[in-house]
């Protein structure tokens, strides 16, 4: 188990040892999405911002194109509400090679309720032109993203949780932007994850075998680019397609599979997500489990359409 903002506060120091020109900026919350590894390494690349994110948009859009890489460092809802026109305008319009590390995203957030809780992100940065999306199952593939994200030239959202999850990636693993990652083979219905939820499901399709239903689990890390050619292969052998994300269930993940196979392959697709109601302050599990997405509550819900 590690959480994924440990491994970006490791990843960050690893990448300013390799570049000189990467910078990291702050809104304030660096022990929170562990950036305050890179401020010890590199006190003089770091750069407090203070609560303006905002601001601190605009300024990493200047340096990218002074040929810095900066890297951001604040929660999710602060970059996809509070700073979205700043983020639209200045980077995603002019490709800025800016680097977004958007932690604490989704529902599981401790205990900051329904304020601090943002499932629209991937909605939102789905649909903006110019922008990648990204989200790890793990600590493994957090840092490969990064490392692909320090080569790549343009603006890379990094969508990534707060908690410790499974590591379920080989240590050697190299990310692949696009590629769709089959985690478990199955026959009976096809289960599509993003981020950690995608372990979840992998815990659910286990509890479904020992019932005699076969699930196929699959990941996609990156949302935009998406391999669709390769997903539809995946996914054509199952009659049934379901989806869980730590998100909406409209305009993320579900989404996202719906639209690709209504237009080349269409078939019965299950969206599980938050459905079209604000999140609330409570336990991890407890909020798993009310909003659907806990392996036992996912495999209820699979086994009852498989049967239907």
């Amino acid at each position: 188990m590690k959480a994924l903002r440990e491994a970006f506060g490791e990843t960050l120091v690893e990448l300013g040892e390799k570049y000189p020109r990467l910078l990291v900026l702050d809104g304030d919350l660096a022990n929170s999405t562990k950036a305050d590894r890179f401020e010890a390494a590199f006190p003089d690349r770091f750069l407090e911002m203070g609560i303006a994110e905002q601001n601190m948009l605009g300024v990493a859009a200047g340096l990218a194109h002074l040929g810095f890489i900066p890297w951001l460092s604040s929660f999710t809802v602060f970059f996809t509400h509070r700073a979205l026109d700043p983020l639209r305008m200045l980077v995603a319009q002019t490709h800025a090679n800016v680097k977004i590390g958007a932690a604490y995203s989704g529902l599981l957030t401790g205990y900051t309720g329904k304020t601090h809780q943002d499932v629209e992100d991937l909605a939102i940065m789905r649909a903006m032109p110019d922008m990648v999306v990204l989200a790890p199952i793990d600590a493994v593939e957090t840092r490969a993203m990064m490392h692909w994200a320090c080569e790549y030239q343009g603006p890379v959202y990094l969508r990534l949780t707060r908690d410790p999850s499974p590591v379920v990636l080989e240590a050697a693993y190299r990310f692949e932007p696009g590629r769709v990652l089959e985690l478990r083979q199955g026959r009976d219905v096809a289960l599509v994850g993003t981020g950690p939820q995608s372990t979840r499901l992998l815990e659910a399709a286990k509890a479904l075998a020992r019932e005699g239903i076969e699930a196929g689990v699959f990941h996609l890390g990156s949302l935009k680019p998406l391999d669709e050619d390769g997903l539809l292969e995946k996914l054509r052998p199952y009659p049934l397609v379901v989806t869980a994300e730590e998100h909406s269930i409209y305009g993320g993940l579900g989404g996202l599979v719906s639209e690709v196979l209504s237009a080349a392959d269409p078939k019965r697709v299950i969206r599980i997500g938050i459905e079209d109601r604000w999140g609330e302050s409570a336990p991890n599990d407890w909020l798993l489990d009310r909003y659907g997405l806990s392996a036992p509550r996912i495999a209820e819900r699979v086994r009852k359409e498989v049967e239907s």
